[in-house]
């Protein structure tokens, strides 16, 4: 990643793109539903193998054990050491990201 600074200082980083993946994850005590970012060049395993104590889901909806929806957000943190499982999901297209 390259820095790179104008006349008055001002930082300028690389903007780095990534991909929304669906996916459904279980934690130690919730299921959810919502998107998973990873980088282009990566796969999802890649991002949960990152050394990050959490993990970004945006479109997210909680399950209570019963199925039912408990909370819907734009943005959920789920801290990583309680993801038991995560199975990526058909995106509307229809295709598995």
């Amino acid at each position: 990643m390259s820095i790179d600074y104008n006349e008055k200082g001002k930082i300028f980083t690389e903007v780095e793109t990534k991909l929304p993946v669906f996916a459904t994850i279980q934690t130690t005590t919730h299921r959810l539903r919502g998107q998973v970012h990873i980088r282009r060049d990566q796969r999802v395993i890649d991002a949960l193998d990152r050394d990050e104590p959490f993990l970004a889901i945006t479109q997210a909806t909680v399950f209570a054990t019963d199925g039912s929806a408990l909370y819907e957000a734009p943005f959920i943190a789920v801290q990583r050491a309680n993801i038991v499982w995560v199975m990526p999901e058909a995106n509307p297209n229809g295709e598995i990201s």
